[in-house]
């Protein structure tokens, strides 16, 4: 008589999931190549990213650029910095943290975790 092997534990295919911080930003500041499309239109098309950043937080399009909205912003998602480093950010590096907003905004929405 012949027996069988019993598989008892189907082998299981195992993923990594990337861990996602809620309260940090998504991208750093100069992280340009994370998305590409969001820096060409910063670099080519300022004032068009600008309005839909504040459109995306529900903002007029005149403050997508202010230090105010990247405070905003990051005191929305309980990100840490300061009112100083915001306005570092911007004074110094305008177009580099608005497209730093953008990037974490669609990621955020990806990730289902944008309001």
């Amino acid at each position: 008589m012949d027996t069988q092997a019993v598989v008892m534990v189907q082998p299981q295919l195992s993923t990594v999931i990337p861990v996602v911080s809620r309260n940090h930003w998504q991208t750093g500041l100069t992280d340009c190549c994370a998305d590409c499309g969001v820096c060409w239109c910063g670099m080519l098309c300022f004032p068009f990213l600008a309005c839909q950043v504040a459109q995306d937080m529900d903002e007029c399009c005149l403050c997508g650029t202010s230090v105010a909205m990247r405070t905003l912003y990051r005191t929305r998602y309980n990100i840490p910095g300061s009112i100083c480093s915001d306005f570092c950010a911007t004074a110094f590096c305008l177009v580099c943290s608005v497209c730093q907003m953008k990037r974490d905004i669609k990621r955020r929405r990806q990730l289902g975790i944008f309001w």
